[in-house]
């Protein structure tokens, strides 16, 4: 099914610095036609910017005692979502769906309420998870000859990549800036457990952390795959990268 045969709901997920929003970036820069079709769902979030995000763009961040408010509102879904709360307006994304596709890019538990929500049944989707580890690296590293915890080691994995990328943003980390790189790195093995909810998994080695995606100005590595195998799922094509993982995958 390509993008123009109905409205959808386009999900992008995956651990936080996985690569989602790099991806994004480069899907508009190199598939700018694709990108067009796409209208992104931004959510209430309690938390405060990043550098260089943009309230109404990125999110529309609150203070957590608005976004917490929402509840009493029949039209928002509010979530906790790695201590942060986030808020969905059901009826501004069936409004969207209207006349544009709408495209989802962020936290897995936020992307399974997109697939689960009882005031979202029957929407058409197109469900995607980033995965920092690819299918045959789980399968390799879990046996037991390995003796490998795979928990730790995702959790170690995005650890890394989330200073790097967070070194980047600052030159100097604070404290909180420390614990909310150990929640996010904390969540990342439970938030992997759900990728078999979702129709396709991309394996992607480059995460937010890397240079692969904008240094050389074409994407190389895993960012140069992952772009490419976005963009034809998009067409509705299944590309080689793609993968299906089954529910036993992740212990």
């Amino acid at each position: 099914m390509t993008c123009e045969a109905s409205k959808r709901l386009v999900i992008l997920t995956g651990p936080s610095c996985v690569g989602k929003s790099p991806l994004d970036k480069a899907l508009g820069r190199f598939y700018p036609e694709l990108r067009g079709t796409l209208r992104k769902l931004v959510l209430y979030n309690s938390r405060a910017p990043r550098p260089g995000e943009v309230d109404g763009v990125d999110y529309h961040f609150r203070m957590r005692s608005q976004v917490e408010a929402l509840r009493g509102e029949d039209r928002y879904a509010v979530l906790d979502v790695r201590g942060d709360l986030q808020a969905l307006d059901v009826e501004g994304l069936h409004a969207m769906l209207q006349d544009r596709n709408a495209f989802f890019e962020g936290n897995p538990f936020v992307g399974r309420a997109l697939q689960t929500h009882p005031r979202l049944a029957g929407i058409d989707r197109l469900s995607i998870f980033l995965s920092p580890l690819s299918r045959e690296e789980v399968i390799y590293l879990k046996a037991p000859e390995r003796n490998v915890s795979l928990s730790d080691l995702v959790t170690d994995l995005m650890r890394r990549k989330l200073l790097r990328r967070t070194r980047r943003q600052k030159l100097e980390l604070s404290a909180k800036d420390l614990e909310n790189i150990e929640a996010r790195a904390g969540s990342a093995y439970r938030e992997l457990k759900e990728a078999w909810h979702f129709e396709y998994v991309i394996p992607n080695h480059d995460g937010e952390d890397s240079d692969n995606w904008e240094a050389f100005y074409y994407p190389l590595g895993d960012a140069r795959k992952v772009l490419i195998a976005f963009a034809a799922l998009l067409e509705g094509r299944v590309p080689p990268h793609a993968e299906k993982w089954e529910e036993d995958l992740i212990p």
